[in-house]
């Protein structure tokens, strides 16, 4: 895989955390405090910036009501 497509994966993946949060109605502040994360990072993470880990991807998850399928 080459940067563009590593790029392209964490947006794609971004985007479909911030679609479900704000289904949801969660802002970035509350879904961050129940993820025990950073808003900095779930900001980071929806914006595709972030390599996230399988234990964040595990916790976003679960604050959110859903599979970790369903984020992919």
């Amino acid at each position: 895989m080459g940067r563009e497509a590593d790029d392209a994966t964490k947006a794609a993946f971004g985007q479909r955390v911030r679609e479900l949060r704000a289904k949801k109605g969660l802002s970035q502040e509350a879904l961050a405090l129940v993820c025990d994360l950073d808003r900095t990072y779930v900001g980071g993470v929806e914006r595709g910036e972030r390599n996230i880990s399988l234990l964040n991807i595990r916790k976003i998850a679960d604050a959110l009501g859903v599979e970790v399928r369903e984020l992919f």
